[in-house]
């Protein structure tokens, strides 16, 4: 397996100092699992790439894990393990980078501290997940992406593609961030690990991604792929990571749901809410809908129930939320509808709703309900061009409560909000203005609905937006 780690930074042959490896030398490694290789093809002033060059001895590896070999199969000797990229290729950074991802050098200290134009590239990464994933993990992290699918034979190009990409790197970072980020995201893209992963599995995820891993949209997919999906060790990662006494991050988002509900049982909002964007949805004509920030997958049940979606796709950003949303799909007969290669009819994606995503366009209709309030107010900037400048489907609607509905609520203090996540809660008005700037930058209508009893003096408990490619149209709350 191969990774080249290039620099234009002037002078670039300072790359030496900071990986600690001189561009004029050959430097050889003995690993555990075989041999590693630090040389520099190209090392001038105004550019330099230095190259690490692992190999991987699998008969020597049956041999240690099966001595007498009456253990091994085939598989264990032929595979890909010396040419693609894995978790063998972490270790191998952690062991020949060592002092670099730390982020220490010794002969010029300044430089591990500055960021400087990097890019590295990997001949033969496997991408279980597909492109997106690719781009959901290091694009937040500020990277350029360059990625080619690497055929099954170039000889056959009719065999198609393999789950091998071909990627390049770039970004202007320090070289330790650099680091840190293939040492976690390399294995966790394999979706595999060559050894046992126990609680020291932790405390390396911690020690190397603890600088940015936490506000990382995609933290839960990478916790919980890195960890090979074991729940507890995901969890205690999670909340160590976050800083929570809690052992489940996701609690006291479940308990203020709770409460939330409680609140409006009395104008029995829910079913109504869930109803009324149904309805809507049908109304539209769509096929295919969005159910973005789907949670444990309420919404999702409803619109099962309407044959005329076909297809019917959940994007959230909690794993644990995603979990629960299949188990209950499980229980009306959906399943497998975990992943990017769903075929069925359901189809659950991990993702944000404040970055890219390419697996969002083709729907014809998007809801979502209940989640802008959730965001903070720098982030719905973001949150509109993923929604209406990316994946631009036909139909959008967006519920979100009507502040003033609140005085309602005799058990809700005043100047308090419905759930204890809220960022905001809007008027109508607020809603009306938001909504109707956004439809005139993205060439959308903008109609206005409720839901729950309609009260003279403050309107309903929860308001609606319904956006619609085309000419403006406008219906007032």
């Amino acid at each position: 397996m191969f990774l080249t780690i290039t620099t234009t930074h002037r002078p670039a042959t300072e790359l030496g100092f900071l990986l600690h490896k001189h561009p004029d030398r050959i430097q050889e490694f003995e690993l555990s699992f075989g041999h590693a290789s630090v040389f520099y093809p190209e090392a001038g002033p105004e550019r330099a790439t230095a190259a690490l060059l692992v190999e991987v001895d699998p008969v020597g590896l049956v041999r240690k894990e099966h001595p007498r070999s009456d253990g091994a199969g085939l598989f264990e000797y032929v595979n890909d393990r010396p040419y693609a990229a894995s978790s063998f290729l972490s270790v191998a950074i952690a062991q020949v980078f060592g002092t670099a991802l730390a982020g220490r050098c010794g002969g010029r200290p300044e430089l591990a501290s500055v960021s400087i134009p990097l890019s590295a590239t990997l001949p033969a990464l496997p991408c279980r997940g597909g492109e997106g994933l690719l781009h959901r993990l290091f694009e937040p992290l500020g990277y350029r992406i360059a990625s080619r699918k690497i055929p099954l034979d170039e000889r056959f190009p009719d065999w198609g593609p393999s789950r091998y990409l071909e990627v390049t790197l770039e970004g202007t970072l320090r070289l330790s961030d650099l680091l840190s980020h293939l040492y976690v995201l390399i294995p966790v893209l394999d979706d595999e690990k060559h050894y046992w992963v126990g609680e020291d599995e932790i405390e390396k995820l911690l020690r190397h991604a603890g600088r940015w891993l936490a506000d990382h949209p995609a933290r839960e997919e990478i916790t919980h792929r890195y960890l090979k999906r074991n729940p507890r060790l995901t969890r205690e990662a999670l909340s160590r990571l976050l800083g929570e006494e809690d052992e489940d991050p996701d609690a006291a988002a479940a308990e203020n749901d709770v409460a939330e509900a409680k609140l409006e049982t009395p104008v029995k909002l829910n079913d109504a809410r869930l109803g009324a964007v149904v309805a809507i949805l049908r109304e539209s004509g769509a096929r295919q809908v969005l159910d973005l920030g789907c949670g444990e997958g309420k919404l999702l049940v409803f619109l099962s129930r309407e044959r005329s979606f076909e297809k019917i796709t959940g994007l959230d950003v909690s794993v644990r939320a995603l979990e629960i949303a299949a188990r209950r799909l499980e229980r009306i007969g959906q399943r497998d509808v975990v992943g990017d290669d769903s075929r069925g009819r359901f189809r659950l994606l991990h993702g944000s709703l404040v970055y890219r995503d390419a697996r969002l366009r083709g729907h014809d209709a998007a809801a979502i309900v209940e989640v802008i309030e959730h965001l903070d107010p720098p982030r719905l900037r973001a949150f509109e061009r993923t929604v209406f400048e990316f994946a631009r489907p036909e139909t959008v609607v967006i519920t979100t409560p009507n502040a003033e509905y609140n005085v309602r609520f005799e058990e809700l203090p005043a100047g308090k909000f419905r759930h204890a996540d809220h960022r905001f809660e809007w008027t109508r008005a607020e809603l009306r203005t938001w909504a109707k700037e956004i439809a005139a930058r993205h060439g959308y209508s903008a109609r206005f609905l409720g839901v729950g009893p309609e009260d003279p003096l403050v309107g309903p408990p929860t308001q609606i937006a319904v956006f619609r490619r085309g000419a403006a149209e406008e219906t007032p709350l």
